[in-house]
């Protein structure tokens, strides 16, 4: 091969990685979390919640001192958390692209208090899904 066939192959191989770089037009996944607003803090023992996006969570893991139970992971997720529930995160998730994080949505289903496990009121509650 000549002086110019190698320096073309050159030219075309640095061309080439350069079009591989990471230019942020691919999924970026990683972790998103639930965090939970409550009118009555350590008296809640148990909420179930539905996670809802474009596509299902890779896997869901609780808050500090909490454990998660879920049905199989799907576009529309329920999961229970129990524990003392206090207002903050009460849940991650994991995702395939962080960049859609706008169109997962988290739902109250129910919530029990922690002494007697009664059903509350949904009023006052909320769950809010961020990065």
């Amino acid at each position: 091969m000549n002086r110019y066939g190698r320096f073309l192959l050159l030219a075309l191989a640095l061309a080439g990685a350069g079009s591989c770089s990471s230019d942020g037009g691919g999924p970026v996944a990683g972790m998103l979390t639930v965090s939970f607003t409550t009118p009555n803090s350590g008296a809640d023992g148990a909420i179930l919640l539905s996670v809802t996006g474009p596509q299902a969570p890779t896997r869901i893991t609780a808050g500090a001192g909490l454990r998660a139970f879920s049905q199989p992971l799907s576009m529309t997720t329920k999961v229970a958390v129990t524990g003392t529930l206090t207002s903050g995160a009460i849940l991650t998730f994991g995702v395939t692209d962080t960049r859609q994080a706008a169109q997962y949505t988290a739902t109250i289903q129910s919530v029990a208090a922690a002494a007697d496990f009664q059903l509350r009121s949904l009023s006052g509650y909320s769950l809010t899904v961020s990065q």
